[in-house]
């Protein structure tokens, strides 16, 4: 399931995308015939994995992150469809290391902000457990 459109600007710390699949009828997050505001929050792991993936860039495949946790989550709407144009989705890296890495989000529409949070990525989190020994 892909639902940004493109990827608009981004560096070592950020990046921004866009959206326009909030409006589709399709959209597999839709329940009730609606969006809902927390379903943003998906919009935005995206862009976080977006940006692990730009960053590995030619050095290999991109490892796989796992979204642990989302933390201090404001919705400012209730819903997402019923907004025309494009999404605004934001994903800034606060901190992290090799294995863990903490991003603050948000998405907005016109310059209004719908919703905001941070959120914690385990990076390979397999390689976190280990094998039991017999």
């Amino acid at each position: 399931m892909c639902l940004l459109h493109s990827v608009q600007a981004w560096s070592e710390a950020a990046i921004e995308c866009r959206a326009i699949s909030h409006t589709d009828p399709a959209n597999p997050l839709r329940s009730h015939d609606q969006l809902g505001a927390a379903h943003g929050i998906e919009y935005a792991a995206q862009a976080m994995a977006v940006h692990g993936a730009l960053l590995a860039g030619a050095e290999g495949p991109p490892r796989q992150g796992y979204l642990t946790s989302v933390r201090g989550v404001s919705l400012h709407v209730t819903r997402l469809d019923d907004l025309p144009g494009e999404l605004e989705v934001r994903a800034e890296r606060l901190s992290g290391d090799d294995r863990n890495i903490l991003y603050q989000f948000s998405v907005h529409h016109e310059g209004r902000c719908l919703l905001e949070g941070r959120a914690a990525v385990v990076i390979d989190a397999s390689a976190l457990v280990q094998k039991e020994t017999p």
